[in-house]
């Protein structure tokens, strides 16, 4: 039921209320008028009939009647004469006031009095009064009429002003009610005029700012999907592109160690016998070709030093581990002085290309920052691959602070991060007390388990 029904409902309880309040007190009045006069009535009509036994006793039942006949109707009375065998001698004529009308029933039944009639012996019959009090009856329901089409006018015009007044009163409500289910819909773009009176502005302005705030989340909200699926595209180029540039290292530095490494090896071995051969016999030709095999030596370990970097064979022979060891005693060939240490635990059996790649190379960049830009004498790497993720540490006591990471131009950072969040994992970035920093990384295994080589 809706407020405007609720609400006119009950003022057509309260009106039919008070209307009957007053009908009824004026039904009251009536009745307790009617006692009276008929009560006042019957007593006049027992004092005149007194003397009727004086006049049946001298003149007889005919001297009665007559006697009654020149008496006529009394007042809210009815007057019976019968004789000695019960037969009706004399009736009261009826009122000729109102002739041919009479109350309703259950009018009647509410303002009549309860009295008995009175019955007079005679020395030779019996006379009945009868109280009659159909004529007052009638005079107050003549004046309850205008009262009953008086009150049931007013109760009309009542409620039909009410019902329009409330109308016009929660007009602005619907207009809420109707804007509230535009917005369920989904048209944010909903908005309310200025309703009418303060109240009805002041709703009006809170509606349009509550719509315009639902706009703007549903906005920023949609924003908000659009980035995450554009990321989330972009994550997945950015792991199809470091796929393939993993597959096209891996290609030349298999193709530098096959073909190139097979090269210098031979250039070395025929400088090598050239020398033999003329040692002794021409000086010059025995140390051009002792420098032809320093030059093939510098290019050997070049080549070494750049497949190392391009696709570490260990990676794909013998798996990460072994690649992480290979990597760390190459730097501390080079770097003695940085402590250099690897802890791991766990399996590392089928971590799939993709998982290996990346824990290899954030290690090759952690280490490569802390080295050589945060001049760190102690790196710590720990490696530990649990039942549903794998989780990487990189620990050193360089001079680097975390706030230098977030400044532009620190692509290594935003490499490491792009290479975990590619893959599904978390790269977090640490300061460390009293100095160093700490690169925490942890992949889902579960996910990339499934992950294969593009």
């Amino acid at each position: 039921m809706s407020l405007r029904l609720q609400i006119n409902l009950i003022i057509t309880v309260l009106t039919a209320f008070f209307a009957s309040a007053v009908i009824g007190l004026q039904i009251e009045n009536t009745r307790r008028a009617v006692h009276e006069e008929v009560l006042g009535a019957n007593v006049v009509a027992l004092q005149l009939l007194s003397r009727m036994s004086w006049v049946d006793g001298f003149g007889g039942l005919q001297s009665a009647r007559d006697y009654l006949s020149r008496v006529g109707r009394v007042r809210a009375n009815e007057i019976v004469l019968y004789g000695a065998d019960g037969k009706l001698l004399y009736r009261s004529p009826p009122s000729t006031y109102k002739v041919g009308r009479r109350a309703p029933q259950w009018y009647a039944r509410l303002v009549s009095p309860l009295l008995e009639p009175k019955m007079i012996s005679l020395p030779s019959g019996r006379i009945t009064l009868q109280p009659d009090a159909s004529r007052a009856e009638l005079d107050g329901w003549d004046d309850l009429r205008p009262l009953l089409w008086m009150v049931l006018a007013g109760f009309v015009a009542a409620n039909g002003l009410v019902y329009a007044l409330i109308g016009r009163a929660t007009k602005p409500l619907r207009l809420v009610v109707r804007g509230l289910r535009q917005m369920e819909a989904g048209t944010y773009g909903t908005r309310l005029p200025d309703l009418s009176g303060r109240e009805g502005r002041q709703i009006s302005h809170a509606f349009n700012a509550m719509a315009q705030s639902v706009q703007d989340s549903a906005l920023a909200r949609h924003q908000a999907q659009e980035a995450t699926r554009a990321l989330a595209e972009n994550r997945e180029l950015t792991q199809l592109i470091q796929a393939r540039i993993e597959q096209e290292r891996g290609a030349i530095a298999r193709e530098l160690h096959d073909e190139l490494g097979q090269q210098v090896t031979a250039i070395k071995s025929g400088s090598l016998a050239i020398a033999r051969k003329a040692a002794g016999h021409d000086a010059l030709i025995e140390q051009s070709a002792r420098l032809v095999m320093d030059c093939a030596d510098q290019i050997y370990d070049g080549v070494h030093r750049l497949i190392a970097q391009l696709r570490p064979l260990a990676l794909d022979r013998f798996g990460l581990h072994d690649a992480l060891q290979d990597l760390l005693a190459d730097w501390r060939l080079h770097h003695p002085d940085a402590g250099l240490t690897l802890s791991v635990s766990g399996s590392f059996e089928g971590l799939g290309d993709d998982l290996s790649t990346a824990a290899y190379r954030i290690v090759q960049e952690a280490v490569n920052n802390a080295v050589r830009h945060a001049r760190a004498s102690r790196i710590e790497v720990k490696l530990d691959a649990l039942a549903d993720r794998l989780q990487l540490e990189v620990i050193d006591n360089g001079v680097g602070h975390v706030t230098e990471f977030h400044q532009p131009g620190h692509f290594g950072v935003m490499g490491m991060r792009e290479r975990a969040q590619a893959l599904g994992g978390s790269f977090d970035l640490d300061q460390r007390a009293p100095a160093g920093v700490r690169i925490r990384v942890s992949f889902p295994l579960t996910r990339l388990q499934e992950s294969r080589p593009h």
